[in-house]
């Protein structure tokens, strides 16, 4: 089998290697009146978020809910009941400096954070964090360059021109298309030359669960690599993907309905 076809970021593996925590198994109890009166802000604030849930649908704009106003206790209480799940990443920005996505323990509900100042913060109710696809989409290049390949290239050329032919034409709505490199006859020449004509890209975003999920965009504009690992982190399957934002990394429908009935727990939880 052939190495793989783009190198794995595993710097990013361990960005935010915290585990994943849960905001019902850490609630602290206290009375409920107190929290709403010292807390109304936060309180707001998680009210708009589960209702914005469950009237999210796909493909729809997300929602943004700044935490400027919030005090430190508030902001604390809001990490608390959000927790944090198994999907983070980093975004590039146009100033050369990186945001940070971190979803929390409910699918779709997610916090954002560009620099280190409250203002910047955000809690977003969506698909995925609307950075990420705005960085895909700006950040990287619409025309894909197909240099000389070295010696000892085999089949990157007949791959990089359907790579190029396919993203040129793709557009929002319709379906991604799939390249499976595990399959392919590919030298490790071959896969050098491919990740050097595709380029790196502002998006990074890993999933944890009972193996490892690698997504990141390439500088190829509609291009994204997609990388499943084992337990042991081995790459099991490498992929890459022609279109939007690969469907393993976006929140689904029914994720974000149930979200908001978690949310209304929780809050019933807290508040009550």
């Amino acid at each position: 089998m052939a190495a793989s076809g783009l190198v794995a970021d595993s710097g990013l593996t361990d960005l935010f290697h915290s585990g994943s925590t849960s905001a019902l198994t850490k609630r602290t109890w206290r009375d409920g009146n107190e929290l709403v009166r010292n807390y109304s802000n936060a309180t707001l604030l998680l009210s708009n978020v589960a209702a914005a849930a469950g009237d999210q649908r796909r493909g729809a704009r997300t929602q943004l809910y700044r935490l400027e106003n919030l005090s430190g206790a508030e902001r604390k209480l809001i990490g608390e009941l959000l927790g944090e799940g198994e999907v983070a990443g980093v975004v590039g920005l146009p100033d050369g400096s990186l945001a940070k996505i971190r979803e929390s323990v409910l699918a779709g509900i997610w916090r954002v954070y560009i620099g280190t100042e409250p203002s910047h913060e955000y809690v977003e109710v969506g698909e995925i964090p609307r950075i990420v696809r705005r960085a895909a989409t700006d950040l990287t290049s619409a025309n894909l360059m197909i240099g000389t390949p070295p010696d000892g290239a085999m089949n990157v050329q007949p791959l990089l021109a359907e790579i190029r032919e396919r993203a040129s034409v793709w557009r929002f709505g319709m379906y991604a298309h799939v390249i499976n490199l595990t399959l392919l006859p590919m030298s490790v020449i071959d896969l050098a030359f491919l990740q050097q004509s595709l380029g790196e890209g502002p998006v990074k975003i890993v999933f944890h669960g009972y193996g490892t999920c690698r997504v990141r965009a390439t500088g190829t504009r509609n291009v994204w690599s997609v990388q499943f690992f084992n337990s042991t982190d081995n790459i099991i399957l490498d992929t890459l993907e022609i279109g939007g934002v690969p469907i393993v990394a976006l929140a689904a429908e029914e994720d974000l309905q149930d979200s908001a009935e978690r949310m209304q727990d929780i809050m019933t939880a807290y508040f009550t």
